[in-house]
């Protein structure tokens, strides 16, 4: 996950051109240098790191999904403690670990813990934006540690997670994660290859209100732009993960043929389904009426957002079910429960996949 530079201020602030923050010192006992190797990143910058990393830093949360899936017994930190709903599918020596906060968006980020812990290295994962290398160069500087961008969009997430296996020396486990998205994205270009121009024009509504909108174009947007019509057309729309503020008036103009309703964050499961339900005004639109209104799946993550990361690729074949179930053949359940094994190492009952399913279609 990126941000401005302006986002670093705080960093240099603290961190001064020394190797700790002042005041400092790492409890950590002098060891004999690692062998380096030079890794080039997404940016094209060559960055010396340890031959054989195990203890690596996430930038943010979006960047911590791609390493709990792919190497979390590497990790060192995690950006905040996981609430219960994510906790239970996580590997259980995660919840042990120090929350530091993350690099970007906030200034929660506790340069004396990092600083204590003494990370090999700091890995961003994301959206490239203006900027990100000199961000990385940043960071690097800040705390002494080398910081890596590795670009993931929708499409590109299996060439992120081949460059990440070969980064961390976990190229097996890399492969196969990217095989999965591989064969997601796969099933979703047949599905759509076959729906041609015929697609469903949905809305995507965050919040208890529901009267935020992810607007077409964005970042957040990329899954639901592919497969749907998404009517959520603003000018300038902000990426912002809580979406774009509407009105009532202009989500009864739009009128989607299909309504997918968000939660406020992972800590709050409060969505406008209910009001759906009972409401006058949200029963004026044809999705309500007809009964194609549902809840976004959760957890551990949104499977469309929140953030825009690999937990995606499960909102991908949600929507595919939902949206086109004439060419979505394949079994929902079966895909879910591959993926919370090969990312997550959690076994999917049938049971716990129909609690996953409350509010979000029957399969």
């Amino acid at each position: 996950m990126v941000c401005r530079p302006y986002m670093l201020v705080l960093i240099f602030a603290l961190a001064g051109a020394g190797l700790y923050p002042a005041g400092v010192r790492s409890d950590r006992k002098p060891q004999s240098a690692p062998e380096l190797i030079t890794f080039t990143d997404s940016t094209g910058r060559r960055v010396e790191i340890p031959g054989n990393l195990a203890r690596v830093s996430a930038s943010g949360p979006l960047a911590q999904m791609f390493l709990i899936a792919i190497a979390p017994e590497q990790l060192c930190t995690i950006t905040a403690p996981f609430p219960p709903e994510q906790a239970e599918f996580m590997p259980e020596r995660l919840s042990k670990l120090p929350a530091i906060g993350q690099f970007y968006n906030t200034a929660n980020l506790n340069l004396e813990e990092v600083a204590a812990i003494a990370p090999e290295i700091v890995i961003d994962v994301g959206e490239m934006k203006a900027g990100i290398a000199a961000d990385m160069d940043a960071i690097s500087k800040s705390i002494a540690v080398p910081a890596v961008h590795i670009t993931a969009t929708l499409q590109s997430t299996p060439d992120a997670f081949r460059a990440l296996g070969k980064l961390l020396g976990q190229e097996a486990k890399g492969e196969a994660l990217a095989a999965f998205c591989e064969k997601t994205l796969a099933t979703a270009q047949e599905v759509m290859a076959r729906v041609g121009d015929n697609k469903k024009s949905v809305l995507y509504c965050l919040g208890k209100q529901g009267l935020n909108v992810l607007a077409a174009g964005t970042f957040h947007s990329q899954a639901v732009d592919w497969l749907a019509d998404n009517r959520a057309a603003i000018p300038n729309p902000s990426s912002r993960s809580g979406g774009n503020e509407t009105n009532m008036e202009q989500l009864l103009l739009w009128d989607p043929d299909i309504l997918f309703f968000g939660f406020d964050s992972v800590y709050t499961f409060d969505s406008a389904y209910a009001a759906a339900k009972s409401d006058p005004l949200w029963k004026q639109m044809r999705a309500v009426q007809n009964g194609n209104y549902f809840d976004v799946p959760q957890s551990p993550y949104n499977w469309l957002g929140s953030p825009p990361s690999i937990n995606r690729y499960l909102g991908i074949l949600w929507m595919l079910k939902i949206l086109y179930p004439e060419y979505a053949r394949f079994d929902l359940y079966a895909e879910t429960a591959e993926y919370y094994r090969l990312f997550y190492g959690y076994e999917l009952s049938r049971e716990r996949f129909g609690r996953l399913m409350i509010n979000s279609g029957s399969f």
